[in-house]
């Protein structure tokens, strides 16, 4: 039996610097898990995801995450993402040294 779908956001990281990235509102690559698009519709997080695949130049590892909705904005609902929701964890730098 198939697993019912679950509310996800899409994610890559940008070929070039690394940065984590979501796929976000406005159709654009965004920072910030907040402002990523809450993707409710398994068609629609498919198609993306698809076209995120084809982003080659600009992405790699582009994936669909489980989030939950709270507050109106996505929240991760596995450590892992919200591990990379902080950045690299190496050293401060990034998003860590603006915390």
């Amino acid at each position: 039996m198939a697993r019912a779908f679950t509310p996800k956001v899409l994610t890559a990281n940008r070929l070039i610097e690394g940065d984590v990235v979501y796929y976000g509102q406005s159709g654009d690559w965004v920072l910030s898990h907040d402002d990523a698009l809450y993707l409710t519709d398994e068609v629609q997080a498919n198609e993306l995801l698809a076209a995120a695949h084809k982003q080659v130049d600009l992405l790699v590892g582009a994936y669909l995450a489980d989030a939950t909705l709270e507050g109106g904005k996505p929240v991760p609902t596995h450590f892992r993402e919200e591990f990379r929701t902080r950045g690299p964890s190496n050293y401060a730098h990034g998003k860590q040294a603006e915390v």
